[in-house]
C-alpha cells in the first residue's frame, strides 16, 4: 500500500511523547511501567490461585511463587536493562545497577529472570 502526500503529512504530524509518570505525591511518583508490572503480578497471582485450587495444591505456595516472581522480575528487568542497553557504563559503575529508582527496566530481562525463577521453583525444594 502506497502512502499519498496527505497520509504522510497526517502521520508526520503525530507527536508521540507519552509521559512515564501518572502522578506524583511529593517525592513519590507513580509510573505507568510500574503500574503495569504490579497489575501483572496481581493478575498472575489471581490466575495461579485458581490453578492451584483446581489441582489441589496448597494455596500458600502461590504466595511463595508470587514473591519469587516479583523478585525475579525486578532483578531480571534491571540486569537486563544494564546489560542489554549500556553494559560498558554499568560494568564500570557497578553500584549504579542497584539504583533502580533512577529508571531502567527491560521487560525482556524480566522474562529471563522469571523463567530462571520458575526453573528453580520447579526443580529444587526452595518452597517456604
Amino acid at each position: 500500500m502506497l502512502l499519498n502526500d496527505f497520509s504522510i503529512s497526517v502521520l508526520s504530524s503525530i507527536n508521540w511523547g507519552p509521559k512515564p509518570e501518572i502522578f506524583a505525591l511529593g517525592p513519590l511518583s507513580i509510573r505507568w511501567y510500574g503500574l503495569l508490572f504490579a497489575s501483572g503480578f496481581l493478575v498472575g497471582q489471581f490466575i495461579l490461585t485458581k490453578i492451584f485450587k483446581a489441582e489441589g495444591k496448597p494455596e500458600q505456595d502461590v504466595e511463595t511463587l508470587t514473591l519469587y516472581m516479583v523478585i525475579a522480575t525486578i532483578l531480571g528487568a534491571r540486569l537486563g536493562h544494564c546489560l542489554f542497553y549500556d553494559p560498558v557504563y554499568y560494568l564500570s559503575n557497578p553500584l549504579e545497577i542497584l539504583r533502580i529508582w533512577k529508571g531502567g527496566l527491560a521487560s525482556h530481562g524480566a522474562a529471563f529472570g522469571i523463567l530462571f525463577s520458575l526453573y528453580l521453583y520447579a526443580n529444587y525444594d526452595i518452597k517456604a
